[in-house]
């Protein structure tokens, strides 16, 4: 099934910034085939369910390998099954009402 994910992983117990922690994971969903968009506060995924859900167990697992004690995550999920929608339709179909 295909899904479009918003994604925001949080490693606890490390320093202040966490971007390198955020980059390890946008190399285990870019390892992975998905499609993904970085953003300030997460990254957004898209591509079948179980490759998705997949990748990030991966990025847990690979924070935990390189010595994060704890980590939280929050995910917003969609499928949808009436017709196929990329994350680029979804913010198009706004703008062309903002229009």
């Amino acid at each position: 099934m295909k899904s479009i994910v918003d994604l925001c992983i949080v490693p606890l117990g490390v320093s202040v910034s966490v971007s390198r922690e955020i980059a390890e994971c946008q190399k285990v969903l870019k390892a992975a085939g998905l499609k993904t968009k970085l953003h300030a506060y997460g990254t957004n995924i898209e591509g079948e369910w179980d490759q998705v859900f997949g990748a990030i167990k991966k990025c847990h697992e690979v924070l935990h390998q390189q010595g994060v004690p704890r980590i939280t995550t929050t995910i917003k999920l969609g499928t949808r099954i009436d017709r196929e929608q990329t994350m680029e339709d979804k913010v198009n179909s706004v703008k062309e009402k903002l229009s």
